[in-house]
């Protein structure tokens, strides 16, 4: 079994939280995956003397950013590069959440629940507390996109 099996199994047998388990090891990957992706664009490896020594470009830093997921807060490191050149597509820039709360309310709404009972199926579900007007305003963005695609300019032809 892999470390992550075996945690897993640990944690089911002591009656821990298995989402704290999800979150850890997400976190590590998505980290894993960022380091990787300036590595695969500077063509060398951290720490590589030889080739990484007057290349024109090299590593310099991370910044953090938290991503809020259905498993917790995911604290990610973003590399960067001496020039402003490398750009991540792991993550949206600016983004800070992924889409499955909007996805739950714009569904629970679509089956008519009120926006107060969302707002109270919400805090029970995630642990924090949203208005009924803040649900509306999802719910509202979200309507104003969908009204925007009805409405597009459609050409006459299609390949």
């Amino acid at each position: 079994m892999d470390k992550f099996t075996t945690e897993i199994i640990q944690t089911l047998a002591q009656n821990g939280n298995i989402s704290e388990v999800f979150r850890s090891h997400l976190e590590k990957a998505v980290n894993t995956l960022l380091a990787q992706a300036l590595t695969a664009f500077l063509y060398y490896e951290k720490y590589d003397r030889i080739i990484g020594f007057n290349s024109g470009n090299s590593r310099n830093g991370v910044y953090e950013r938290t991503l809020h997921t259905e498993y917790g807060d995911l604290k990610l490191a973003i590399p960067r590069d001496r020039n402003g050149d490398f750009r991540q597509q792991t993550i949206a820039p600016y983004k800070r959440s992924n889409d499955t709360l909007e996805n739950t309310v714009i569904h629970l709404f679509q089956k008519g629940i009120t926006m107060t009972e969302i707002a109270h199926l919400i805090e029970r579900m995630y642990g924090h507390h949203y208005s009924p007007q803040t649900v509306s305003n999802m719910t509202q963005a979200m309507n104003d996109e969908v009204e925007a695609y009805h409405n597009r300019q459609l050409s006459n032809r299609y390949s």
